[in-house]
């Protein structure tokens, strides 16, 4: 494959497209926005910046944070120390980086929207400003809603989530993580280098725009943070159900998605960053080896595992009960009264704890009624068999 086009210039397909440039293939990038702000909280935690030594190691605009406050939705407060800082960039600084890398190791990087892919063909086709081009590879990372591939299955409702919020030009020192009551997603304020990212994530099946919007600005009001000269945004991200990692191509015989298009984002937090630079990074060399087919099990072995885990536990955490009350309430409760607790909950932001070794853990050092708690969280059913994510080369 000499020939190769991303659509998408987010961290997936600055990463993919990175990869791709160093081992010698043309790689043209197209994207309608390139460096621009979302939504999100833009924080990187452990396992990234292990894993990606340069968001550390460089001169951009980033602030690091240790210190986190969750609040339940009966107000109650509990603080976690991070033994791993979290780093957190504005979205437009990080993409701007990332595409900075991608330039730098040979990639032509356009702002101009692909209108459509045809993939029919032995050599897939794309579309800009009404004239048609010709690739030996098309790689989507433009998001969860594109619909741009023929014949793969667009998220439905259930496995999207809508995001809001709000850049305050105000500074803080701690991440803060408010809960609500019976409420499938939660508030945040990520304190960035020149202001706060405040905003609210929840399931686009179960929860309206309206709804979201009047849960935070209750509580921008209730915090103290100024909204009224703030930019809001809006945004729509993947939080994929177990059968959108268990059904749902990501790879055909001459294309391929990764990010936020594959919807490899954690369906409990709403992590997305580390899983979009991952991907690119292992569609990237999958492909540049010669062996595209392989990127699936690579990760699988790398970190959809963990996304299934969040998957089969995602409802229960938000919506289920412990001992006459709130699991989120519960666990905050937990976190003020045993030090143990916390360091694993500090441990889980961290990234330095992964879902599948939790169980084991808790049940090794947490007794009595904690361990009852974290294992009624966490006994979920055994996982499928085999995860199937190709199509045939056929189709």
């Amino acid at each position: 494959m000499d020939e190769i086009v991303i659509i998408g210039g987010g961290p997936s397909g600055a990463m993919c497209g990175e990869q791709l440039a160093r081992a010698g293939h043309a790689v043209n990038i197209f994207d309608e926005h390139l460096a621009w702000e979302k939504p999100c909280g833009g924080g990187l935690t452990y396992k990234a910046t292990e894993h990606f030594p340069f968001l550390l190691d460089n001169p951009h605009p980033k602030k690091l944070v240790r210190h986190v406050e969750i609040i339940s939705a009966e107000n109650q407060r509990a603080k976690l120390d991070l033994k791993h800082p979290i780093v957190i960039y504005s979205r437009r600084v990080l993409n701007g980086f990332l595409l900075d890398r991608a330039r730098e190791a040979g990639c032509e990087v356009h702002h101009r929207r692909v209108q459509q892919i045809d993939t029919s063909s032995d050599k897939p086709r794309y579309c800009v400003e009404g004239e048609w081009h010709n690739v030996d590879f098309v790689v989507l990372a433009s998001g969860a809603r594109n619909q741009m591939l023929p014949g793969t299955r667009a998220l439905s409702a259930d496995e999207l989530e809508m995001t809001q919020g709000y850049f305050v030009p105000q500074s803080a020192e701690e991440i803060i993580i408010k809960f609500l009551p019976e409420f499938e997603g939660y508030i945040w304020s990520f304190p960035r280098a020149d202001h706060i990212s405040l905003g609210i994530c929840g399931s686009m099946a179960s929860h309206t725009s309206t709804e979201l919007r009047s849960h935070l600005h209750s509580f921008a009001a209730a915090e103290k943070f100024a909204t009224e000269n703030a930019k809001f945004y809006s945004h729509v991200l993947p939080s994929p159900q177990v059968r959108t990692l268990a059904d749902r191509a990501v790879i055909g015989r001459n294309w391929a998605m990764c990010g936020d298009a594959a919807a490899w984002v954690d369906p409990l937090t709403g992590e997305g960053l580390f899983y979009a630079m991952r991907s690119g990074e292992l569609l990237g060399r999958s492909i540049a080896e010669g062996c595209p087919e392989l990127y699936p099990s690579r990760v699988r072995a790398s970190f959809s595992l963990e996304l299934e885990f969040a998957a089969r536990i995602v409802r229960r955490f938000y919506r289920g009960s412990f001992l006459g009350c709130s699991v989120t309430t519960r666990m905050v409760q937990f976190l003020q009264r045993n030090a143990v607790f916390r360091q694993l909950l500090s441990d889980l932001f961290c990234g330095t704890q992964d879902y599948s070794s939790l169980k084991q853990r808790v049940l090794g050092h947490l007794g009595g009624t904690l361990s009852q708690f974290v294992t009624s969280v966490l006994n979920f059913e055994k996982p499928t068999p085999k995860l199937r994510r190709t199509v045939p080369a056929a189709d």
